[in-house]
């Protein structure tokens, strides 16, 4: 009987051996180092400063193409539209004017090599006559914002007149003494520039 349970025992040793060494062994197992930090590199500064410039240099692009071709911007220099308008603003308009001008419009044109800027108040198909005050088609004309009384010119066009298809008749605020429709005549919308959106009046300092 205790050779039995002896052979049983060694028996028992010899058939767990590889589990009882293996457990040894993952006891003795040493914990596993930490985790090195990563290093992220970091760009170089010149490359900041290049991105930098090369972002600038899109926006003044930008600028530049939309001022070129989209708006434009002038320098007004005469007395002709005030008080609307001063000598010295900055007038900005819109170029794409393809439908035409509505009366009220105030657009910027260019006489004789000259950039003006002028208040539409009569388009193609209606009549002017200046007798006494601004008659379009048969009617008055009261003006909000006009504090002369419209005159003709001495030499000038003649009146009453039908504006012609393609054009525009024009006036200064500023009625007495600005240069306008009353000496040229109609305006043909080629001559035009465009619409004016936004003027930045010139502040003294």
């Amino acid at each position: 009987m205790i050779k039995n349970i002896s052979q049983f025992n060694q028996d028992f040793l010899k058939d767990n051996k590889d589990n009882i060494v293996n457990e040894d062994k993952q006891e003795l197992t040493p914990p596993a180092a930490p985790n090195k930090k990563l290093k992220y590199k970091t760009a170089p500064l010149w490359k900041d400063l290049l991105l930098l410039l090369v972002k600038i240099a899109s926006v003044i692009l930008v600028f530049v193409l939309l001022f070129t071709f989209l708006f434009g911007i002038v320098r007004y220099s005469d007395a002709s539209m005030n008080p609307s308008i001063k000598d010295g603003d900055l007038v900005i308009f819109y170029r794409y004017t393809q439908s035409g001008f509505l009366p009220g419009d105030v657009i910027v044109l260019e006489i004789n090599g000259q950039k003006q800027v002028r208040r539409v108040v009569a388009a193609a198909g209606d009549t002017v006559d200046i007798a006494d005050g601004l008659i379009i088609n048969g009617a008055m004309q009261h003006e909000p914002g006009i504090y002369q009384k419209t005159e003709r010119y001495a030499e000038g066009a003649d009146f009453p007149l039908t504006v012609p298809e393609g054009s525009v008749f024009v006036l200064g605020d500023n009625r007495a003494g600005a240069e306008d429709s009353r000496i040229y005549g109609p305006v043909q919308i080629k001559d035009t520039l465009g619409k004016v959106m936004t003027v930045i009046r010139r502040r003294d300092i």
